[in-house]
C-alpha cells in the first residue's frame, strides 16, 4: 500500500469507522489510476452495510485491473457468499488458493460451504489447513464444530469452542457465526440455559455491528405494519381491477411460496422443483422496481390500488426480466419464486399477478421464532427483527396479521401447507398441494433431497434439507422459561394454527 490514504481506509474499515473508511476509499477510487485494493475496500464497506451487488461490481472491475489480484478474489468470495450464491463463492475462494494456496481466510471459507453441504472430509481438510495457519480462525473452528454436530458429537463441537468464545473480542461476522455454532452445540448437549446466553450474546453482536441508529430507517416490523394499514383502508373494489398485459417470458404457472424464515419453505421449494415441469428461484429480488414504485415510501399500496393496468405493464415484465437475469426460464413451466418473507408482496402481487397461486407455510409459531432467533443470518432488515426472542414474536405477529388481511381482502388463491402434515403425511400433503397448483402427482416428489443437492440451496435451511424429513417439533420446550415472556405475542397464533 504505498499510498498512506490507502492504509487510513483500511484502518479505518477496521475500527468500524464507515464514513471515515467511505470518504477515504471514495477519494481514492476518483484518481486517475486506481489502486485494485482501493475497489477491494471499498467492496468489503459495501458488503458489511448489505449492498452486496454493488460490493461484488468493485471486486470485479478490481480484477479487471488485476486478475492475479487475491485479495479481490477473496472478498469476491465473501460478497457471493453472504448473497447466496454458494457455487459462486466456493468458485473465487478457489481462485484464491491458485493464487495463494496457504490463504487461511480461503481455506476458512471453503471449509463452512463444505461443512453446510455435508461434506464432512472436505470441510475437516479446508478447516485443518486454515487453523495450521492461524489457529484462532473462528470460520474454520465453526466448520470443525458443524461437522462434529451433524455427526453427533455435540460434546466435542462444544470443547472446541468453548475456549475459543471465552476469549474477550470485539464483535465480527465471524465471532458471531463461532458464537452461533457454540449455542447449537450447548443445545444439542442439553445445556438450554447456556445455549440461550450464547445465542443472546451473538445476537446482541449481530444488533451492534449493524443495528442503524434509532429512527434512521424504517424497521422491517414497521415495513410490515405501514402495508397492513395501507391494505386495510384500501378499497376492496380496486385489487379487482384487470391485470396487466400478458409480459413476455412469462411462466406457464406462477406460484408464490411463503410464510416465514425457518416454516419449511426450503423444503417445499426443493419438493417442487423435483418436478421436471416446475422450475424455482430461491430468495430473489423480483419485484425490485414494484418494490421501489410502491413499497418505498407511504402511500405507495393506495396508490396502487389506483393504476389502471396500463401503468402496470412496465413492472409485470421487469419482474420477469430479473427471473431470466438470475438464469431461469420459465417458458411452459410452473415457476416457483420462493421467499418467506414475500407476504409484504401480496399487494404487489394481487395486481401484477392475480393468476399466480399462493403457498403459505405453516409451522408451530415457537419453533418458528426460536430457530429465527438462533440462527445466524445475512444481513437484511429482517435479519434485525431476529435479534431478541420478544423482537422476533412481534416481527412474527405483524407477518401473520398482514398475511391474514391478505387472505381477506385481496383475489389470490392461498393455500395452506402445514409443515407438520407434510412430515407425517408427505404423499397425502403433496397430492393437495399439486391439486391445488394443477400439477400432477408422482413419486418424484420423494426425492427432494436429491433435487437440494444437485440445485444447492443457499438458505439457512441447507443441512435440514439435506436430511430428508424430520419433524423438528417442540425444538422450543426446552427453551420454555425463556419464552414466558412472549407467549402472550404467540398465543393467538398458536391456537388458530392448531398448535395448542
Amino acid at each position: 500500500m504505498t499510498d498512506s490514504r490507502l492504509s487510513q481506509a483500511w484502518t479505518a474499515l477496521a475500527a468500524g469507522d464507515h464514513a471515515r473508511a467511505a470518504a477515504l476509499f471514495d477519494a481514492l477510487l476518483r484518481e486517475p489510476l486506481v489502486d485494485p485494493l482501493a475497489l477491494v475496500g471499498m467492496a468489503s464497506l459495501l458488503r458489511q452495510q448489505g449492498r452486496l451487488r454493488d460490493a461484488v461490481l468493485h471486486c470485479d472491475a478490481a480484477l479487471r485491473g488485476d486478475p492475479r489480484c487475491a485479495e479481490a478474489w477473496l472478498e469476491r468470495a465473501f460478497v457471493l457468499n453472504a448473497g447466496g450464491s454458494m457455487a459462486a463463492a466456493r468458485a473465487s475462494y478457489e481462485q484464491v488458493l491458485a493464487l495463494e494456496p496457504a490463504n487461511a481466510a480461503a481455506h476458512a471459507g471453503l471449509a463452512a460451504l463444505a461443512a453446510r453441504d455435508g461434506l464432512a472430509d472436505r470441510a475437516r481438510h479446508h478447516a485443518q489447513a486454515a487453523l495450521a495457519e492461524e489457529p484462532d480462525n473462528a470460520i474454520a473452528a465453526a466448520a470443525l464444530a458443524t461437522v462434529e454436530i451433524e455427526q453427533g458429537n455435540a460434546a466435542a463441537a462444544r470443547d472446541l469452542l468453548a475456549p475459543r468464545a471465552a476469549l474477550p473480542a470485539p464483535p465480527s461476522p465471524e465471532r458471531i457465526q463461532l458464537l452461533t455454532t457454540y449455542g447449537d452445540a450447548l443445545a444439542r448437549c442439553a445445556e438450554p440455559d447456556a445455549a440461550y446466553a450464547v445465542y443472546t450474546k451473538a445476537q446482541s453482536d449481530f444488533a451492534r455491528l449493524h443495528e442503524p441508529p434509532a429512527g434512521s430507517r424504517e424497521t422491517h416490523r414497521a415495513l410490515i405494519e405501514r402495508i397492513t394499514a395501507e391494505l386495510a383502508a384500501a378499497d376492496r373494489a380496486a385489487w379487482a381491477q384487470p391485470p396487466p398485459p400478458d409480459p413476455t417470458g412469462a411462466a406457464a404457472g406462477h406460484v408464490f411460496l411463503l410464510g416465514y424464515p425457518r416454516s419449511g419453505t426450503t423444503l417445499v421449494e426443493n419438493v417442487l422443483a423435483s418436478l421436471p415441469q416446475v422450475t424455482a428461484l430461491e430468495e430473489r429480488p423480483t419485484l425490485v422496481e414494484a418494490d421501489r414504485a410502491f413499497l418505498a415510501e407511504p402511500g405507495g399500496i393506495t396508490r396502487l390500488a389506483g393504476l389502471d393496468a396500463a401503468a402496470l405493464a412496465n413492472p409485470a415484465q421487469a419482474y420477469w426480466d430479473h427471473v431470466r437475469a438470475a438464469g431461469i426460464d420459465p417458458t411452459g413451466q410452473t415457476f416457483v419464486d420462493m421467499d418467506p418473507l414475500k407476504a409484504t408482496r401480496l399487494p404487489l402481487i394481487a395486481r401484477l399477478f392475480p393468476q399466480a397461486r399462493i403457498l403459505v407455510m405453516r409451522r408451530d409459531p415457537r419453533d418458528v421464532v426460536l430457530s429465527c432467533f438462533r440462527t445466524s443470518f445475512a444481513l437484511t432488515s429482517a435479519a434485525l427483527e431476529f435479534t431478541s426472542l420478544e423482537r422476533t414474536a412481534w416481527h412474527y405477529d405483524a407477518m401473520m396479521r398482514l398475511i391474514e388481511l391478505a387472505r381477506d381482502r385481496l383475489p389470490l388463491a392461498f393455500h395452506e401447507v402445514d409443515y407438520h402434515g407434510l412430515v407425517r403425511d408427505f404423499d397425502g400433503t403433496t397430492r393437495a398441494m399439486s391439486a391445488f397448483l394443477d400439477l400432477p402427482w408422482d413419486e418424484s416428489l420423494r426425492r427432494f433431497d436429491r433435487t437440494a443437492q444437485d440445485r444447492g440451496v443457499a438458505t439457512a435451511s441447507a443441512s435440514q434439507v439435506r436430511r430428508g424429513l424430520y419433524d423438528g417439533r417442540g425444538q422450543w420446550e426446552p427453551f420454555a422459561r425463556h419464552f414466558e415472556p412472549v407467549l402472550p405475542i404467540l398465543q393467538p397464533w398458536i391456537e388458530k394454527f392448531g398448535y395448542a
